[in-house]
């Protein structure tokens, strides 16, 4: 078993800055792809951005990219995503995940076996 839990969201104004973090704890983290997604009202979880066991890959939506970082500290089983330029479009709860049986870099969702609870980012304009 492997339990995520995110942090990090809140309220910003269009053009402000988040960065969310995903503690990890209980099975490998250090040796499981990782990744970010997103669903707002309405629409479906959407891949944000995805990182490899070690960091050396990553992947990013096209409407993130330029503007969101993920990057990941295995020392203190951590994922980050660092969101630069938020947009109203940015809105949505974002989850963390792991899917545990890979190195490299997952898209869809359905690879991921761990998903985190969520966290609120809201983005006025």
């Amino acid at each position: 078993q492997m339990q995520l839990v995110e942090s990090g969201g809140g309220l910003v104004q269009a053009g402000g800055s988040l960065r969310l973090s995903c503690a990890a704890s209980g099975r490998t983290f250090s040796s499981s792809a990782m990744g970010w997604f997103r669903q707002a009202p309405g629409k479906e979880r959407d891949l944000v951005a995805a990182i490899s066991w070690n960091g050396g890959s990553t992947h990013y939506a096209d409407s993130v990219k330029g503007r969101f970082t993920i990057s990941r500290d295995n020392a203190k089983n951590t994922l980050y995503l660092q969101m630069n330029s938020l947009e109203p479009e940015d809105t949505a709860v974002y989850y963390c995940a792991a899917a545990s049986t890979a190195y490299t870099i997952r898209i869809l969702a359905s690879l991921y076996d761990y998903w985190g609870q969520g966290t609120q980012v809201t983005v006025s304009s």
